[in-house]
């Protein structure tokens, strides 16, 4: 009896899950607002001529909004008393130019009165997210419209909702497989650190205090190891930027999954993809075929854009993507 409820379960959570991106389309817009893409594709262009920061930034804030609520635009949401997603210790390393980049396609879109209040944050955000991949070098790729903007964030809901630098192999996957993602996907999404950065107090630990027996963690190529100990010394200026990927840090490309075959992943969570014989085989097709690499994530993205989305009547297409309607 159990298990024909869990057997129920399942194929509801999967028919709620198909109904939700049954509804999402390429051409969502067609009627409403025909050049969407391009009036997001040239806000974004032109924020990304002035920083490059404007690619990672967006392309990780898709991500945590996508993994707490579903995406719905809830991490644009502020809070007049700091009680939002984005005021989570986890995001609040979420760099202003994703929020920014967004924030300035919503004015583009706006700008055309035919559009003006018709394209969800969700979506501008989702479009934006490809427009900077492609933009550093990753593939173009349809993206599916149709969410609409949630009016709940807070601060709970992203306690214990995203990845975290010291995650394992089987931590991950769970945390993905919630989302209706596989470990292909994981690993696929796992390579967006080919682009971006991060801060010393994230992996310091691998390389000063790793365990009693070894002060450096073993798995970290010990070069790379003694490269990141001069760039993050014991008492270093948290503010300081350490690039993800240390070979091409500004080009969306498999050197990532090449890199931690050389053992050089910056976190736990990056460099155990190539570690556990499980992830591997993963790692290194994606880092001998950059055409694999590029297919599966694109494929990754797509399902991770249809994760708890808002259709139809639910939510609300916001005026302002800071603050509900």
């Amino acid at each position: 009896m159990e298990s024909q409820r869990i057997i129920f379960l399942s194929l509801f959570l999967s028919l709620l899950l198909t109904t939700a991106f049954a509804q999402l389309r390429t051409d969502f817009y067609r009627n409403t607002c025909p050049n969407v893409e391009s009036l997001v594709r040239s806000a974004v262009q032109r924020k990304f001529q002035q920083t490059f920061v404007t690619a990672p930034a967006t392309l990780r804030l898709f991500f945590h909004d996508c993994f707490v609520r579903g995406c719905d635009a809830s991490v644009l949401l502020a809070s007049p008393n700091g009680k939002a997603e984005k005021d989570h210790s986890d995001n609040l390393s979420l760099a202003g130019d994703g929020f920014d980049t967004v924030v300035k396609a919503k004015a583009a879109v706006d700008s055309n009165p035919q559009c003006r209040n018709k394209v969800s944050c969700a979506d501008i955000l989702a479009l934006a997210t490809r427009d900077v991949v492609n933009l550093a070098g990753g593939p173009f790729y349809q993206v599916e419209l149709g969410r609409r903007d949630g009016r709940i964030s807070t601060l709970p809901s992203v306690q214990n909702n995203l990845p975290g630098p010291g995650s394992n192999l089987d931590q991950l996957n769970t945390m993905f497989a919630r989302h209706g993602l596989s470990q292909t996907d994981m690993i696929a999404l796992s390579g967006a650190h080919t682009i971006g950065f991060s801060h010393c107090n994230r992996f310091s630990k691998r390389i000063y205090n790793f365990s009693p027996r070894n002060r450096i963690d073993p798995t970290l190529n010990l070069q790379y190891a003694m490269q990141l100990r001069q760039m993050c010394p014991l008492r270093v200026d948290p503010r300081i930027a350490i690039n993800m990927d240390p070979t091409t840090p500004q080009t969306f490309d498999n050197a990532y999954f090449r890199n931690l075959q050389q053992g050089r992943g910056l976190f736990v969570s990056d460099q155990v993809l190539f570690s556990d014989s499980r992830s591997r085989g993963t790692v290194n097709l994606f880092a001998s075929n950059n055409a694999a690499f590029q297919q599966a994530f694109v494929q990754a993205m797509t399902k991770l854009g249809r994760v708890g989305v808002l259709i139809g009547n639910k939510g609300e297409i916001r005026f302002d993507c800071t603050r509900p309607n």
